[in-house]
Order: C-alpha cells, then structure tokens, then sequence
C-alpha cells in the first residue's frame, strides 16, 4: 500500500498532532507523517515532533512582508517534503485564500464546535454562554472562509451542570483526538474526496 505524504501544521503543543502521529504508527494505517511545521519556534509541539524523528520547521510571519508571501514560502516548504495532505493541527492563522485553494481537497483541520456553529475562538465559553445542551468538535475541509468548508466527522458531548470552558474543552479533546485520525484514514484512504 502506498501512503499518503502528510504534514501537520501546529502552533503550539500539538495534542491533535501526536494523536495523528500515534495513529500513522499502525502497519495499515494509510498516511504518514513527513514532517511538522509551526509559526511558532517555540512551539512545544515541535519538540515532540522532534522526539518522534520527524522533520520540523517554523517560519515566523516577522520574516515576510505579507500574509501572502508567507503561505507561499509555506507551500514551497511543504512541496519539497512531497505533501500529499495537510493537516492543521491548532495552527493559529488565517490562511490565504490562494493557500486554501492550492491545497483545496488536501487541506483539513479540527475544530472545536459543531460547526457551523461557534466558528473562530472561544467556541466553549460561547457554547456555555448560549445554554448549549450539546457541544463537540468538528473535522473538515479548509476552504477560504473561516470554519466554513464541507464536514468530514463530528462528534458530540453533553453539556454538564457546573462545566466550565476548561472542563467542556478536556472532554471535547478526547473527542477530538478520536475523529481526526479516523477523518485523515478516510482521505488518505480514498473514501473521502
């Protein structure tokens, strides 16, 4: 079997990212992880990255005159390790639109919400502020608009009395490092396009 070629892009401890490494570990699993880049140098997730024998990088925005020429120092970099997918992985910036569409159908992140609802930040302190009964995390295709391209799994959690932002994100979490693996199996695997 021929595995797809993927890069994980975090920003910062990459708890999504060793889920993504733990499941490509596995003889049948169809991806594997070439490399892991971060905006950010410090990212601790680069270390762990590191520990695994994967390549790393991290370009700081400071270096370049414009979002654009950022992404596009990006895509170069993850044209010379021959990307097939890549993953965002709590990777804290806006995308161009012209990285989107380059990568379009290859390029997947996870999201904390049920989405379409709560896109961009703090989805479980607004989860909470709205009485939301249920609450979860969302895989999906990154499209130029802000969380708004095509679903690839879902999974819920209830809302408990007494849940705080902190201890709604620590459940939804183990959510999340249960679909987003299971969600690259399915594109790398060709189940998904």
């Amino acid at each position: 079997m021929s595995k797809k070629r993927v890069a994980i892009l975090i920003s910062g401890r990459g708890s999504n990212m060793s889920a993504l490494i733990d499941a490509c570990k596995s003889a049948d699993y169809p991806a594997e992880i070439v490399g892991v880049g971060s905006n950010r140098a410090a990212a601790p997730g680069l270390k762990i990255a590191s520990s695994h024998g994967l390549k790393t990088f991290s370009l700081a925005q400071s270096q370049f005159e414009s979002r654009e020429a950022f992404d596009l120092a990006l895509t170069q970099k993850l044209e010379e390790w021959h990307v097939d997918i890549v993953c965002l992985a709590g990777f804290m910036r806006m995308l161009t639109p012209e990285f989107t569409l380059h990568w379009a159908g290859r390029l997947i992140n996870i999201h904390p919400s049920l989405l379409p609802l709560y896109r961009g930040l703090d989805t479980h302190a607004r989860a909470l502020a709205d009485g939301a009964s249920v609450h979860g995390c969302t895989v999906h295709f990154v499209t130029p608009g802000l969380d708004e391209g095509p679903t690839i799994l879902q999974a819920q959690v209830p809302v408990l009395p007494g849940d705080t932002p902190e201890t709604l994100a620590a459940r939804i979490l183990v959510e999340e490092h249960r679909i987003y693996p299971e969600a690259l199996r399915l594109l790398a695997s060709g189940a998904l396009s």
